[in-house]
């Protein structure tokens, strides 16, 4: 267990969260915890919706590790059982539920990305459906008579669902439920989700009550905003920061936040302690620090955890090269397609893994973040004659020298 004093381990707790339910309860569990040198068991739930994480996703993830250096144990629950009914929280329409081969292909995508911040011997990756898919229809029913339709219907979704007269189907209800009954399966201590999580997360507190389980304490986080820094990190909206992109690209965007959203990255995603941060924010205030060179900093920061500090040193390198002399990065990829065929451009940004798909190559054609040779283009219907070696870009920091043979 940790020596670090209960003031300073719920400090660095209660950074960046917005809820916590409740703070005395928090206290006494971790004091229990010192007095017994038993570990809190501490609570995530992740539905594998979609298999690659953006900056957005770590919040949660940093917040895990903060209770992992205190020597709590984590439990990164994946939600197979649950992804295959579909959270509706924050939908105004019932979500498509994923198929089991959906869930296990995002599920694995999910443990080999989330040890690039958790420790791996430290995390215990649990699946729901272990002890969900042995409730049987009399548990279930059982189950769903502890939670009234007008409880379900304070939910800000469901409630401006009815109102609109748009679909609420049965198993929606039985969401928060079956998430709640997560925690009285681990026993969890705490859990952490994001604040559209929050009833969810207070279910988990009365099922376990009514089970003469001790109630979970409920930490809740914000949605992070992306680098537009008005709405939330979002792979549709194309503001955010993938943790598997290139180390040029994690760099060059975290350069691109503004000074403002700045410190909030700092608050939600760096292994910085408070102090340090607040240095920071001090010398550039006082003009000691200019604020580029902090951003720097935190640059190199987030493209060292996700790639090596190696890495981040020469993605600075590169992007001084390229930004500050005119240049192009060192080592710029090439690609080798073979063609004989015109190849409609946001196909190729697909084939030479510029974009994630041709919908995506689409939208950054519109956006006039697509240039050949250092030519924009902005027609979505454009072809590329496969001839020679042409010089694609995509956005401020994605390129690739494309060599057709």
């Amino acid at each position: 267990m940790s020596s670090i004093d209960i003031d300073t381990q719920i400090q660095l707790i209660e950074r960046g969260i917005v809820d916590c339910i409740s703070r005395e309860e928090l206290i006494k569990k971790l004091e229990k915890s010192a007095a017994t040198g038993i570990p809190l068991r501490i609570k995530a739930g992740f539905d594998p919706t979609a298999p690659d994480l953006h900056l957005g996703h770590t919040v949660l993830l940093q917040k895990l590790k903060h209770f992992q250096d205190l020597g709590h144990e984590v439990y990164f629950l994946i939600g197979d059982f649950t992804g295959m009914i579909g959270d509706p929280t924050g939908k105004s329409e019932t979500r498509k539920a994923l198929t089991r081969e959906d869930v296990a292909k995002n599920a694995e995508s999910y443990k080999a990305q989330v040890f690039k911040i958790l420790d791996s011997e430290k995390t215990k990756v649990v699946f729901n459906s272990q002890w969900l898919a042995t409730l049987d229809s009399f548990a279930m029913i059982r189950l769903a008579s502890e939670l009234t339709v007008a409880r379900m219907l304070e939910r800000e979704d469901f409630k401006i669902r009815f109102r609109e007269g748009s679909p609420i189907s049965i198993h929606e209800f039985l969401y928060p439920l079956i998430q709640g009954y997560d925690s009285v399966a681990i026993e969890a201590d705490v859990e952490l989700g994001g604040t559209d999580q929050l009833f969810n997360l207070l279910m988990g507190r009365d099922l376990q009550r009514s089970r003469n389980q001790a109630p979970q304490v409920v930490l809740t986080l914000p949605l992070l905003e992306g680098l537009d820094g008005v709405n939330k990190m979002s792979k549709s909206l194309g503001n955010y920061i993938g943790i598997t992109e290139s180390a040029n690209n994690i760099y060059g965007k975290v350069l691109s936040i503004s000074d403002q959203l700045m410190f909030r990255y700092y608050d939600l995603l760096s292994d910085l302690d408070a102090a340090a941060i607040s240095m920071l924010k001090q010398e550039m205030e006082a003009g000691i620090r200019h604020p580029k060179e902090i951003k720097k900093q935190l640059a190199r920061e987030l493209t060292a955890r996700f790639h090596s500090p190696e890495a981040a040193l020469q993605a600075e390198q590169n992007f001084e090269q390229v930004f500050q002399n005119g240049g192009l990065p060192d080592n710029m990829p090439e690609k080798q397609i073979v063609a004989t065929e015109a190849i409609w451009l946001p196909q190729l940004l697909v084939d030479i893994e510029l974009v994630s798909s041709t919908s995506d190559g689409r939208r950054m054609i519109q956006q006039k973040a697509v240039s050949i040779n250092g030519e924009k283009i902005t027609d979505v219907k454009a072809v590329v004659q496969p001839q020679g070696e042409v010089l694609m870009k995509v956005g401020k920091f994605r390129y690739c020298k494309v060599c057709f043979r």
